[in-house]
């Protein structure tokens, strides 16, 4: 993993960990577990006996591998860009030492180019230990949401002292209240893909589109999702949503090259 994502909301990703564990209902047909599983085919050890085959399914076995190779990466790209950190794993899961946890911060800290956007589900342990990080203004931190019950996450984030806080809302299981949204600069929503996906009601979308434009919260459509996400596309009603975080260079230069972002 490195530069270039197909992700929308991102431009690279950086792995200094590998492998998981499912902790709710959204990790359930998680892309990182079959791709995990494919790596692994390919040969690359990082991967090896992070996932198992179970139901004909890759699923996580609970190896976590960190990968001290991986944390000297984004000081190789001299060119700043927006990074997805740990697509294939959890910075903040429970195996991980806070040790290195900190050392991943001090990397990110080390390469003021780079903007980097971590995403966990683990929103407990990021609020148990985000005293104990130096946090630079240049990491972006968000939780995922799949659900309502799975709000709390949203109060556990507001605790991170991160100049960005932002939601990912994918894959989305259900409707959302959305009637706070205050300290939450970013949001994300999308449909869950690839086999056996869930089926995602248009109105939900809806909903999480007119609230953070009620709040003035930059929104961001990922997809539809689907078993052919492409097919599906990702506009909803008759426009696509790309919004950024206020004030940011990615926000600027997107502008200027005319990618249409809006404003709010």
């Amino acid at each position: 993993m490195g530069l270039g994502s197909s992700i929308e909301w991102t431009e690279a990703t950086w792995n200094p960990v590998a492998g998981c564990t499912i902790v709710s209902p959204g990790c359930t047909n998680c892309y990182a577990m079959r791709m995990a599983r494919r790596l692994e085919a390919m040969g690359q050890s990082k991967y090896a006996g992070t996932t198992r085959v179970s139901g004909g399914r890759a699923k996580w076995t609970g190896k976590i591998v960190l990968d001290e190779k991986a944390l000297s990466l984004p000081s190789t790209w001299s060119k700043g860009r927006l990074i997805f950190v740990n697509s294939m794993s959890d910075l903040f899961h429970e195996s991980i030492p806070l040790e290195y946890i900190q050392r991943v911060f001090s990397v990110m800290r080390d390469t003021p180019q780079h903007t980097y956007q971590v995403l966990t589900k683990r929103a407990e342990r990021l609020r148990a230990v985000a005293s104990d990080i130096d946090w630079p203004s240049n990491v972006w931190m968000g939780v995922s949401v799949e659900d309502q019950d799975h709000w709390s996450r949203v109060d556990d984030l507001r605790m991170a002292p991160a100049k960005v806080r932002f939601l990912s809302l994918e894959p989305l299981l259900g409707p959302l209240a959305m009637d706070d949204l205050k300290g939450i600069d970013w949001v994300i929503a999308g449909g869950e893909s690839g086999p056996k996906a869930r089926p995602m009601k248009p109105d939900w979308v809806r909903h999480i589109r007119d609230a953070c434009t009620k709040q003035r919260v930059p929104f961001h459509f990922k997809q539809w999702g689907g078993v052919q996400k492409k097919a599906q596309g990702r506009t909803l009603d008759g426009r696509t949503w790309d919004q950024l975080p206020r004030s940011t260079k990615q926000q600027k230069r997107a502008r200027s090259t005319e990618q249409g972002v809006a404003s709010i």
